[in-house]
């Protein structure tokens, strides 16, 4: 008993000690890489000229590449991590993405980063626009030209209409930006993290995911058009440490990730006008939630594997 007590105790002084740790060493990262991008996006600003704007892209881009590599030294704190990876054959940081992904957790940005520095070019976010207040992360954000969304409620957009569409816009003027060079626009097509209360207030009609949101996929597909090579549909899973997994990745708890990739063609009826067509807004939202439907089954099957796996 006194051992089992002796191991509980060291358990979670490891816990609280790697929890300081990356704590720590997510900040460090983080102001080491953001500073260099906000000063430069500061010279992208007053100079707008192409080939400046060309050059500072391009360090922005590498900074973020040391940033993703600082927060894989972090994974590499907790030996006990395991990844469960599938379809990442076939990928080049010469090609344009677009990567729709279920959203748990802050973790999820963790993971995409990490597990795709190397495969493809740089993550660009679709953002909220409170993100755009966070500390260092916000400017530099701001300074890689990542699109913060504005959500409005219903109620509000029937009070100001001249504020529908927003989104749409800021999208637009963002994809525009990244024609210039090879980039993977990554959306969370949910719009918000995954939780069961959620689920509930969205009347999901799946059990793990919360109801998709097109538009955003939808203006970055008419902008870019043809010049997506693919989509990436991911899908994660942390099926050990579902309540709070970046608490426990942090903490050094989190014992798996699972992840499958599936690379989708990118067909011309996926290019249209969502803002005005009526017809294809339909079929597009048909489209994506007919995606949807088979990741809600690929979590359950991942979630029913693992469950079998610890029996």
């Amino acid at each position: 008993m006194a051992n089992l007590l002796n191991n509980l105790i060291m358990t979670r002084i490891l816990a609280a000690i790697t929890l300081l740790l990356s704590i720590v060493l997510t900040i460090l990262v983080t102001i080491f890489c953001s500073v260099p991008i906000i000063l430069a996006g500061v010279v992208k600003l007053l100079l707008p000229i192409p080939v400046v704007w060309r050059k500072v892209s391009v360090f922005c881009n590498f900074m973020m590449y040391c940033w993703c590599e600082g927060l894989a030294l972090l994974l590499h704190l907790n030996p006990r991590l395991k990844w469960d990876i599938e379809g990442l054959e076939g990928l080049s940081k010469k090609n344009w993405y677009l990567l729709i992904c279920n959203h748990y957790s802050w973790a999820d940005i963790v993971v995409l980063c990490v597990l795709f520095r190397k495969h493809i070019p740089m993550n660009k976010y679709f953002l909220k626009q409170q993100l755009a207040w966070v500390p260092f992360i916000g400017l530099a954000c701001w300074a890689l030209d990542m699109p913060f969304m504005k959500r409005y409620s219903r109620g509000y957009l029937l009070r100001h209409p001249e504020r529908r569409g927003k989104d749409v816009e800021t999208t637009r003027r963002s994809c525009e930006k990244f024609r210039a060079h090879p980039t993977t626009i990554v959306n969370f097509v949910e719009g918000s993290r995954f939780t069961k209360e959620k689920r509930e207030q969205t009347r999901s009609p799946y059990q793990n995911l919360l109801p998709p949101k097109a538009a955003g996929i939808a203006m970055a597909l008419n902008v870019l058009g043809s010049q997506f090579d693919k989509m990436l549909n991911v899908t994660l899973c942390y099926p050990e440490n579902s309540s709070r997994p970046f608490y426990d990745m942090l903490s050094g708890k989190l014992t798996r990730i699972v992840v499958r990739v599936n690379l989708e063609p990118i067909h011309e009826e996926l290019h249209g006008d969502y803002v005005n067509d009526k017809g294809f807004k339909r079929r597009f939202q048909l489209w994506l939630n007919t995606l949807w439907s088979e990741k809600d089954a690929q979590l359950d099957a991942i979630k029913a594997s693992n469950k079998k796996a610890g029996q």
